[in-house]
């Protein structure tokens, strides 16, 4: 997945949230509708949520320092993960607090009665617009892959937090013109604050998804099985020297950068320059296989069928079975 098509999404989803907040605030101060506040929040929220991936891809991209050998990929998602918070506390808490104080206290919307309901489908023009530009991004990447398949796999963070963000504010807009509109038929402010809850609910929902997605990225996640077949033909291509792969790890750094960690079985009569050459040849195998596997460390070893596997052999399922 491109950095590019995760940027132009995150600014197609800002500008909306942006113009939608506006609008929504608007329509709040002249109807008191707490769906209408609720939806302002979330869209605000969601406006913040785009400035942090902004900020965390563009930290992401420092250079490596002596402190932080492996560089700053990771950053992403640690702005992504603040991101779920930020979704689940401003937007899905609040908005959870508001419909069960208009619960408490329904209020009918009696002035600018049709200020909410054009403001709302406006609103649904312009998520539409922000989804749709997320959803071409999306299909550069996904290949055949199903949306959740793709937001389960996703390394780069961007797109699918678009993708959930998007669809959560699309859902939450038909939320809120059904409690706008059936307060207006039945002059009950109740149906307002079912909305309201309605919209906090799925917040909580998504944010909760999202916030569990980014958590497996940061605590750190290997090459798909896809990739990791294509490293293990490059490693195991050059069949006059090494002879198989005894065990291997793979990591993430970032959502473009992948480090292969592996201890390879080599003749116990190959010379060192022989086995040196092996393993450079072995590096530029991988590297042209899976252009994002940039860290590469490759040990070699001899290979006895008899010896008692290390703890970091039998933790990996790329063992000696290769």
């Amino acid at each position: 997945m491109s950095a590019e098509g995760g940027t132009r999404a995150i600014i197609a989803a800002l500008t909306a949230n942006l113009g939608i907040a506006v609008t929504k605030l608007l329509a709040w101060l002249l109807t008191g509708s707490s769906s209408m506040l609720a939806e302002s929040i979330h869209s605000l929220a969601d406006s913040g949520n785009q400035l942090l991936l902004l900020i965390g891809g563009r930290r992401a991209q420092k250079p490596a320092t002596p402190e932080h050998p492996f560089g700053y990929g990771r950053e992403r998602y640690i702005y992504a993960f603040i991101v779920s918070i930020v979704l689940f506390s401003v937007g899905g808490l609040f908005a959870l607090y508001e419909g069960y104080h208009k619960l408490q206290h329904p209020e009918a919307i009696h002035s600018w009665q049709w200020v909410p309901v054009v403001v709302l489908v406006i609103a649904i023009a312009l998520e539409g617009y922000s989804f749709m530009t997320a959803m071409r991004e999306t299909n550069k990447s996904r290949g055949s892959a199903s949306l959740i398949r793709f937001i389960r796999r996703a390394k780069a963070p961007e797109l699918p937090v678009v993708l959930l963000e998007d669809t959560a504010a699309l859902l939450g807009l038909v939320f809120a013109l059904f409690g706008v509109a059936l307060t207006l038929l039945t002059d009950n402010g109740v149906w307002d604050g079912i909305g309201t809850l309605a919209i906090g609910l799925l917040l909580v929902v998504v944010a909760i998804f999202l916030a569990m997605e980014t958590q497996s990225l940061l605590l750190g996640e290997g090459a798909n099985p896809e990739d990791l077949t294509r490293i293990e033909q490059a490693i195991t291509q050059d069949h006059g020297t090494v002879e198989r792969i005894i065990h291997m790890k793979t990591l993430y750094l970032g959502p473009e950068e992948l480090l292969v960690a592996a201890k390879i079985a080599v003749h116990h009569d190959d010379t060192a320059a022989k086995v040196a050459d092996a393993i450079d040849a072995a590096e530029s195998r991988i590297r042209v296989a899976v252009p994002i596997a940039r860290v590469i460390y490759l040990e070699p070893d001899i290979y006895h069928a008899g010896k008692p596997k290390t703890d970091a052999e039998e933790e990996t399922p790329h063992g000696a079975a290769h």
